[in-house]
């Protein structure tokens, strides 16, 4: 195989249609395979070690609409877990929390009376973040229930059913099974209040700078995939209500 034959590869690739994704891992095996032959001296050249696979797009963040908050954070009766758990669904995405810094959280990073709640971030950077009036709600009646538990971690602000600081994976199993009793679809994690806290922000506020700050990120870049969010939004909004928008299925000949 010589390196024009490479390049008839990668062509090929590329007329059927696949995804950058596909390409990348396609030639990664390619070349991998290549490399095996050189090795054993079956093969003298590389012809794929010159070509670049098409960086994958990044992927948007998966966002819950404002009616699935909505049946994600109604009632849960008054089973001390269940509300345990509503706390922390309901702090995640008024604060925009990633899971680490929501299971890392003590007691005393809550300030009540400044409805602040100060996180650890990465880096061990702290930031403070203001605390929504319905997370605000819903920490005070976990607290008052958190005292009926046998507790091992004094310091941790959320606990297991044994009385231990609550771990990531557990949050991750608790908000998909409550999601699925609340009657929403799919595969609800934690991350995606994260990702609708910033959107939905964004996309009130139009301030990147503020969701930034409250999201934690070192760099801009990282927070400007939500204005694609908010693109695709409004899109869809034009989409709709246009006079002279393109509507799907509509011919435009």
């Amino acid at each position: 195989m010589k390196a024009a034959d490479g390049r008839k590869f990668m062509a090929e690739m590329h007329r059927q249609g696949l995804g950058a994704r596909t390409i990348h891992r396609r030639l990664s095996a390619a070349r991998s395979f290549y490399r095996y032959l050189m090795r054993e001296g079956l093969c003298k050249t590389n012809p794929l070690a010159g070509l670049s696979a098409p960086k994958p797009e990044k992927r948007l963040p998966e966002v819950l609409s404002v009616d699935q908050l909505q049946r994600l954070f109604r009632d849960v009766g008054k089973n001390p877990l269940m509300l345990r758990d509503m706390a922390m669904m309901e702090l995640l995405y008024s604060s925009g929390l990633r899971l680490s810094e929501l299971v890392g959280l003590d007691i005393d990073d809550i300030n009540f009376d400044e409805h602040i709640v100060r996180v650890t971030g990465k880096g061990n950077k702290m930031r403070d973040i203001p605390i929504g009036r319905f997370a605000y709600q819903a920490l005070h009646v976990w607290i008052k229930e958190r005292g009926q538990l046998k507790i091992q971690d004094p310091s941790a602000l959320f606990l297991s059913q044994q009385g231990r600081r609550l771990s990531a994976r557990s949050v991750q199993l608790r908000m998909n099974k409550l999601a699925r009793q609340q009657g929403l679809d799919g595969h609800i994690h934690p991350h995606m209040l994260r990702h609708s806290f910033a959107s939905h922000l964004l996309e009130s506020s139009g301030d990147l700078r503020a969701v930034q700050e409250l999201l934690g990120h070192a760099s801009i870049s990282t927070t400007q995939i939500y204005t694609h969010l908010d693109y695709q939004h409004l899109a869809k909004v034009y989409d709709k209500a246009h006079p002279r928008a393109r509507k799907r299925g509509q011919s435009q000949g």
